[in-house]
């Protein structure tokens, strides 16, 4: 048995939909990556009242209720949030929070792992199924979009992502993107997706990112990523104020970003954080140094991360009482 659980799961950056026409019968579909930071790490322990310490109380008291009743469990317990990925800005917080701890509860308590039902039961992967499969597994995950009859969207790949690779994120934190009700109400908003246009997608992660990863080709890559995004932030542009980007800093950045060489920029989900990549960690340091004071005078903040290929750690603390 166990005194303690600590769950550590990573951020993500969904890097676009695959099919939002949906007229094969499945929608949506997604290619998402895991990065090594920031991520959210919680402990959950049994205690004489639940108590929930550091930051998404709400939403830790919403999802620790949920769980306990679908396991019936009649215990009380303390959940320490020591790391939390910022909420609502596109990096994947509600998944990998819900999905940490109910992954964390479940050790605890000696239930089997089920991340589908989880997702499920803390209404995760409505639509994407890149958060689940990137807690999973990590790497670069491409999900196959909802059926008619899916319960979570299935991993249909999994790449690694090459270790020389960096990750240079660029985050407005004056701004929050779309979510809740108005993420519902945008969709229903938009008008129809041309099946062109998905067409043009699935062949660019099948035939270009895919491979492109395979071989570590950063250059075909990054093609690959701003032409998908390219066509998504487009259509979701009405959505967001007329552009394909939710902070007009944010993509100035990354257009310098481009300027200077950095490769496959876009925005993350509804943002506002965007992303580019470089070949390795002198590229991405040389590419944030050039943009120190344009970074400064549009109030940007930038970091350079890794991309994390396994998932989700869940470890326990043996009990010091003799069972």
């Amino acid at each position: 048995m166990f005194e303690s659980v600590t769950a550590i799961a990573p951020a993500r950056l969904h890097l676009g939909f695959l099919d939002i026409n949906g007229g094969l019968g499945r929608r949506f579909g997604s290619i998402g990556l895991a990065i090594d930071h920031p991520a959210t790490r919680l402990t959950i322990s049994r205690a004489e009242r639940t108590i929930v310490q550091g930051a998404e109380e709400t939403r830790v008291r919403t999802y620790l209720g949920a769980l306990t009743e679908r396991f019936g469990l009649a215990s009380a317990y303390r959940v320490t949030i020591d790391e939390a990925i910022p909420d609502h800005v596109g990096l994947g917080s509600g998944t990998q929070l819900a999905l940490a701890l109910a992954s964390a509860l479940r050790s605890l308590e000696g239930i089997e792992p089920d991340l589908a039902d989880d997702a499920l039961l803390l209404r995760r992967t409505m639509r994407s199924g890149v958060g689940a499969g990137l807690f999973q597994r990590g790497g670069v995950v491409v999900d196959g979009g909802r059926g008619e009859h899916t319960v979570t969207p299935p991993i249909i790949a999994r790449l690694d992502f090459p270790r020389a690779w960096r990750v240079i994120l660029v985050l407005d934190p004056r701004m929050k993107g779309i979510h809740g009700p108005q993420e519902t109400a945008s969709f229903a908003a938009l008008g129809s997706f041309e099946a062109d246009a998905a067409a043009e997608i699935c062949r660019l992660v099948l035939i270009k990112a895919l491979p492109a990863l395979a071989e570590e080709d950063i250059d075909a890559f990054g093609a690959a990523i701003s032409r998908i995004q390219q066509i998504v932030g487009t259509y979701f542009a009405p959505a967001q104020g007329g552009s394909s980007y939710t902070s007009a800093a944010v993509a100035e950045a990354l257009r310098e970003l481009q300027n200077h060489g950095a490769k496959g920029i876009g925005q993350s989900s509804w943002g506002p954080t965007g992303f580019a990549f470089a070949a390795n960690p002198d590229e991405a340091q040389r590419l944030c140094d050039l943009l120190r004071a344009k970074i400064a005078a549009l109030g940007v903040d930038i970091m350079i991360c890794k991309g994390l290929n396994h998932g989700a750690i869940v470890k326990g603390q043996p009990s010091t009482i003799d069972t």
